[in-house]
């Protein structure tokens, strides 16, 4: 009886999925998806990202990398970019100016450190971003996705203090599998 039970547990634990795994999946499910807020932090009326609306859409998507535009207003400067590197998850920041070349200040970002959840990760600020933004070293990003998939968060802390969040809120709500499966094989 302790030997089925033993099996029984061992086997379930066998199929619980990595959560780095669960929540890029979840983020890929999403190919196609429309999310648009506000910032809601910090609160201050000179913040350059308030009173603006955000928008972004998780556009492209392969089985690797997951680019997701990040307009801010009028302003198209911005892509997030998630991507699965050996031991864990990435997030970079790719800014552009209107002609596509790169901005000086970009590709700053990090990996993940720990497991998260299916539903969030964190990426400390890795060695590039310490380098290229010294005063961003201690930064961490935070991703996080609703249960049911409806609202994206886009948090940021510097020195283990709040700096920066946005609550996005999912504008389409029809079926995406059709475009995520078409968006992974186009790449």
């Amino acid at each position: 009886m302790l030997v089925a039970l033993f099996l029984t547990l061992s086997l379930a634990v066998g199929e619980v999925e990595d959560p780095q795994t669960a929540f890029f999946e979840r983020v890929h499910a999403l190919c196609g998806a429309r999310f648009e807020g506000r910032s809601t932090f910090p609160e201050d009326p000179g913040e350059a990202f308030r009173d603006k609306k955000l928008v972004a859409v998780v556009e492209t998507c392969d089985t690797r990398v997951i680019r997701i535009p990040f307009r801010v207003g009028d302003d198209a400067s911005r892509t997030w970019i998630l991507t699965r590197v050996e031991g864990g998850l990435e997030l970079k920041h790719d800014h552009r100016h209107p002609d596509g070349t790169p901005d000086e200040i970009t590709m700053y970002g990090g990996t993940t450190e720990s497991a998260g959840t299916r539903l969030s990760q964190s990426f400390p600020a890795d060695e590039h971003t310490a380098g290229l933004i010294p005063e961003a070293r201690t930064n961490e990003w935070f991703l996080s996705l609703s249960e049911d998939g409806s609202e994206l968060t886009y948090y940021l802390e510097r020195h283990g203090k709040p700096r920066f969040e946005a609550v996005l809120q999912r504008m389409d709500r029809g079926d995406q599998s059709a475009v995520s499966t078409r968006s992974s094989e186009n790449n």
